[in-house]
């Protein structure tokens, strides 16, 4: 039998994944961001065992980062006969996404204030 290790995730990346779901980042996401971020690279199989989410929860959480164009996916060939593996990392720098998140909160925010100086100046009219 072949011995591997499993990344998991402790209290600094749980502490990041809340952070990130403060900003509306969907857990799932917000999971995978932070896996990804702190692992080299790793296979689906790894990444729901080291995070705790079914497969399903993974693909559509990895359908969100190749949208963003955030993942690099590769294959490698599984021992025997079988399908290749995909091999996921993150494809930019941590910074970036937290950049983008960033640009989004000031741009919700700009709209919210906006909204806000509207209804003022309807109710003094």
């Amino acid at each position: 039998m072949k011995q591997t290790s499993i990344r998991v995730l402790d209290d600094k990346d749980l502490e990041f994944i809340e952070a990130l779901r403060n900003l509306k980042v969907p857990r799932n996401v917000a999971t995978l961001i932070t896996y990804l971020a702190n692992a080299n690279e790793a296979t689906s199989r790894e990444i729901e065992m080291g995070t705790n989410l079914r497969q399903p929860e993974v693909s559509i959480a990895m359908r969100s980062l190749r949208q963003n164009k955030w993942v690099e996916e590769r294959d490698i060939k599984a021992e025997g006969k079988g399908r290749p593996m995909k091999v996921y990392k993150l494809g930019v720098p941590l910074e970036s996404i937290i950049t983008f998140y960033e640009e989004e909160t000031n741009r919700e925010s700009t709209q919210a204030m906006m909204s806000i100086q509207r209804l003022k100046e309807l109710t003094t009219a």
